[in-house]
């Protein structure tokens, strides 16, 4: 059985495609989500292996969900749009296909045809691709005592990796997100520094530096928290830094 899930704002849409793909013997839905982030939360507690993604909802839209997805571990996605220009563009990230409203039942059966046939295929470049038209995160999806919590980047202090785990750190708090050091930088670079192999800073909350031996600094963070930084570092951080 291939495990479904559907996320889409629209309550009549849902019920469409929940009805339709309910005849299918060997698709299982496991959710119907309302907006971006429910279906985020979803995905973390059930790992679909196929998303029926509409692209335009509030709070969180299907490309900003699918540009926080795992590209080799995590679900084939299909998006769902009601205009043409967001079709467009989810044919261009690879997605497995993508559903033009109004779509009608064979061109849903020819959608399915085409998730089975791709089905074992790895990764999905639909993630990958949505990455680079969403650009820089604004808002970070991070799983916290069984929800997802959606934590506004601008936030964030200073980042620090844990093996494959990053310990984000924000004013109010810390969280462990299971992400790469530089996999995450990917998708921050326009804020973040890197002031030592296992750490990055946020410039925008960089107070001062302090020269310490053999010409590392510490970074003193608007908060009171202080860093230290590798020299090898200095010449980045110092110029992204507010002048």
């Amino acid at each position: 059985m291939i495990k479904v899930l559907i996320a889409d704002d629209e309550a009549p849409a849902r019920d469409k495609l929940a009805r339709w793909l309910a005849d299918e013997a060997d698709l299982r839905i496991v959710a119907t989500c309302r907006d971006g982030l429910d279906a985020a939360q979803a995905i973390e507690a059930f790992a679909p292996q196929v998303v029926f993604l509409d692209i335009q909802m509030p709070g969180l839209s299907g490309l900003e969900l699918a540009a926080q997805l795992e590209p080799k571990s995590g679900p084939k996605i299909v998006f769902v749009t009601a205009f043409d220009e967001h079709a467009i563009r989810a044919f261009d990230l690879n997605a497995i296909d993508y559903l033009l409203k109004p779509y009608d039942r064979d061109r849903l059966r020819r959608t399915l045809q085409r998730v089975r046939e791709r089905f074992s295929e790895s990764p999905d470049e639909a993630v990958s691709v949505a990455r680079s038209q969403v650009g820089d995160l604004k808002r970070l999806l991070i799983p916290s005592q069984g929800r997802i919590e959606l934590v506004d980047v601008e936030n964030i202090t200073w980042l620090e990796t844990s093996d494959n785990y990053v310990n984000v750190h924000t004013t109010a708090r810390a969280f462990l997100l299971r992400r790469t050091l530089q996999d995450l930088l990917e998708q921050l670079s326009s804020r973040f520094v890197r002031i030592h192999r296992s750490a990055a800073v946020n410039a925008s909350h960089v107070k001062s530096l302090s020269p310490l031996m053999k010409g590392d600094f510490e970074v003193h963070l608007r908060d009171g928290r202080s860093l230290r930084m590798s020299r090898r570092y200095k010449d980045e951080l110092l110029a992204r830094l507010p002048r």
